[in-house]
């Protein structure tokens, strides 16, 4: 049995020193958020209407939440826990007024049951953008 075990431990030694070196990982989510200059509040309070918002916009659904492409009025649907890397991986040019997003409820009509996922995937939203230090900027349903 002894014989077995340093058998396997040195099967298990020899193959750790032939893998391939493991690449560096990529910085966090949170570092790439916290590189994005603090929110300059001048830049956007003054705005009329949402069409020139140049920044992040999340609409809160009750399956998720969908991340609006301004270039094209795509949305892609994203599940909350996916949203710290989904912002992250977004272009620097896509802050120009710093670290804040437009988060608006998705349907103010919606039946009960999905008023109430609403309401709950918006505190999770809310909790996660503020863990990442970014400003809500909320905007009414259309």
């Amino acid at each position: 049995m002894p014989f077995r075990r340093i058998s396997v431990g040195l099967l298990t030694l020899a193959l750790v020193a032939c893998a391939r070196p493991v690449k560096p990982a990529a910085p966090d989510a949170t570092a790439r958020l916290q590189a994005i200059p603090a929110v300059s509040s001048e830049k956007y309070r003054t705005m009329q209407d949402m069409k020139g918002w140049g920044n992040p916009y999340l609409i809160v659904r009750a399956d998720g939440i969908a991340l609006l492409d301004s270039s094209n009025h795509e949305e892609h649907r994203l599940k909350v826990e996916e949203l710290p890397d989904a912002l992250a991986n977004l272009p620097s040019s896509a802050w120009p007024y710093g670290r804040v997003v437009a988060v608006q409820n998705a349907d103010v009509d919606a039946a009960a049951a999905d008023s109430t996922r609403i309401r709950d995937n918006r505190a999770k939203v809310a909790a996660a953008l503020h863990s990442l230090q970014i400003v809500i900027n909320y905007v009414p349903s259309a």
